[in-house]
């Protein structure tokens, strides 16, 4: 008997308090300048935004030439990459296609495609 009370107790504060607050309404969600706008103004709006939305739709299947991403150049990732590390210090080596370079720059300094030294290793003979 005493837990139904409780029962009782407890859920009715939320379902009281939730009938005592007003619902949200569109001015919730608008900047304090823009005045509300009308059921039929936000059918309006919402319906454009579908038309648009086809459009781009229909214009991507058209022309799906014009949306391929861009192929990435390997050597500009990998030079990306390079000029990007953290972890590089002076005097370490890079090994890339177009040969080994020692890195030159300074750790509290951008890092710059001239901080790269080429490695001319001694002929043997």
């Amino acid at each position: 008997m005493a837990a139904a009370v409780g029962l009782a107790l407890y859920a009715c504060p939320l379902s009281c308090r939730a009938q005592t607050e007003p619902e949200p309404s569109i001015n919730n969600y608008l900047p304090p300048s823009e005045p509300e706008v009308s059921r039929d103004e936000w059918r309006q709006r919402i319906e454009d935004a579908r038309r648009r939305a086809k459009g781009v739709a229909r214009e991507r299947r058209e022309h799906p030439e014009l949306y391929k991403p861009a192929p990435e150049d390997p050597d500009l990732v990998a030079t990306e990459r390079l000029l990007r590390d953290d972890s590089l210090q002076r005097g370490d080596i890079v090994a890339t296609k177009k040969g080994m370079f020692v890195y030159q720059g300074r750790s509290d300094q951008p890092r710059r495609d001239q901080d790269f030294v080429p490695v001319n290793p001694k002929s043997v003979r």
